[in-house]
C-alpha cells in the first residue's frame, strides 16, 4: 500500500512544477487558448474524472437535467481504471463540450507515442497510471486526447468572461489550492484578464475571491479528495454552484476492480473507502507547491 504521500501525488492526482519538470511556467505568460464564445452561456464544468467511468456517467445525468449550453472538460479524463470507456464517452458528447488538457492527459499521450519512456520499475504513481492508460487505449483516443487546448476561454451568463485551466492559467501542473497565499495567487493571475478563473488538479473544490477576481477549484468527478465520496463538478451561470453528485459507490467499486487495473485499490483508498480530510490536502499541496516554486530552475 503507498503512503499517503504517495497517493496525492497527482499523477492520479497533482504534481507541482519543479526541477526537472517539462512545462514550468514563464512570468506573464500562458499558453494559447480557445476563443471566447459568444453569446452567453451557461456551463457544467467537469474535471478530473481520472477514468472513472460509473461517476462520469452519474454526473453526466445531473448535467443533462442542468441543461447547460457547454460542457468543459477541465483535464485528467484519462489515467484511471477505465480509459478507454470513459474517452469514448467523452468522445460522444462532440460539438458541446470543449476539453482541457490536464497533466495526466498529456503524460498518456507521451508515454503512447513513447512506451519506453516509463520503465517497468517506474516509481511515481501517475506516470504509471499513465503507462496503463496508454496501453488501454487506441489510435482515435490517442489523438483525441491531443486534441485537448491548455486553457478555454467562454463568456458565461452572469459571470462575463472566464478562463478554464487545468492546474493554472500558466501550467498543467502548477497547483492553485484554498489556502494559496494571496501573494502566490496574484503571481499566478499576473496578467490574466478575465475575472473568473476555474482550475481543478488538487481534487479539492473551493470558491474564493481575490479583488475583484473569482478564483473555483471544480473539485473532482473520479477521484475526490472531499472528506467524503461522490462526484463533484461545477454549475456557472448566472452565478456558480459547487455541485456533488452521489451514486452507487457498491456497483461502481465492482465495475473498476474488474478493469484489473494494478492500481484500483491506491485509487479507491482515500477517495471512497477512507475519504481524506480536504483541509489536509490542500496543506500538503500548498506546502509542495511552495517548495518547487521557491526551488531554482534545472
Amino acid at each position: 500500500m503507498c503512503s499517503k504521500a504517495e497517493l496525492l501525488d497527482p499523477g492520479t492526482a497533482f504534481r507541482t512544477y519543479g526541477p526537472g519538470a517539462s512545462h514550468r511556467p514563464s512570468p506573464r505568460h500562458r499558453p494559447a487558448a480557445h476563443g471566447i464564445l459568444r453569446p452567453e452561456v451557461r456551463v457544467a464544468a467537469l474535471y478530473d474524472i481520472h477514468a472513472n467511468l460509473p461517476a462520469l456517467e452519474a454526473v453526466l445525468r445531473e448535467v443533462e437535467a442542468a441543461e447547460p449550453d457547454r460542457i468543459v472538460i477541465g483535464g485528467d479524463a484519462a489515467t484511471g481504471p477505465m480509459n478507454a470507456e470513459t474517452l469514448d464517452a467523452l468522445m460522444a458528447l462532440r460539438d458541446r463540450a470543449l476539453f482541457v488538457r490536464g497533466n495526466a492527459d498529456r503524460w498518456t499521450v507521451e508515454v503512447y507515442d513513447d512506451p519506453a519512456s516509463v520503465s517497468p520499475e517506474e516509481e511515481h504513481p501517475g506516470k504509471r497510471a499513465a503507462a496503463w492508460a496508454a496501453g488501454q487505449i487506441g489510435p482515435a483516443q490517442r489523438d483525441f486526447l491531443a486534441s485537448f487546448a491548455p486553457t478555454v476561454e467562454l463568456e458565461v451568463d452572469g459571470l462575463g468572461r472566464a478562463l478554464f485551466c487545468h492546474g493554472s492559467p500558466r501550467s498543467d501542473d502548477e497547483a492553485i489550492t484554498a489556502v494559496t497565499p494571496e501573494d502566490r495567487l496574484r503571481r499566478i493571475l499576473d496578467g490574466v484578464e478575465e475575472l473568473v478563473v476555474v482550475c481543478g488538479h488538487t481534487h479539492v473544490q473551493f470558491d474564493r475571491r481575490l479583488g475583484e477576481r473569482r478564483v473555483v477549484n471544480a473539485g473532482s468527478v473520479g477521484m475526490p479528495y472531499e472528506g467524503r465520496p461522490g462526484a463533484h463538478w461545477l454549475l456557472l451561470g448566472p452565478d456558480i454552484e459547487l455541485r456533488r453528485t452521489e451514486y452507487d459507490l457498491g456497483a461502481a467499486i465492482e465495475r473498476l476492480h474488474a478493469t484489473g487495473w494494478p492500481g484500483v485499490e491506491e485509487f479507491l483508498q482515500h477517495s471512497f473507502l477512507e475519504p481524506i480530510d480536504p483541509g489536509w490536502v490542500s496543506e500538503f499541496f500548498e506546502r509542495q507547491a511552495q517548495e518547487a516554486e521557491s526551488s531554482p530552475p534545472p
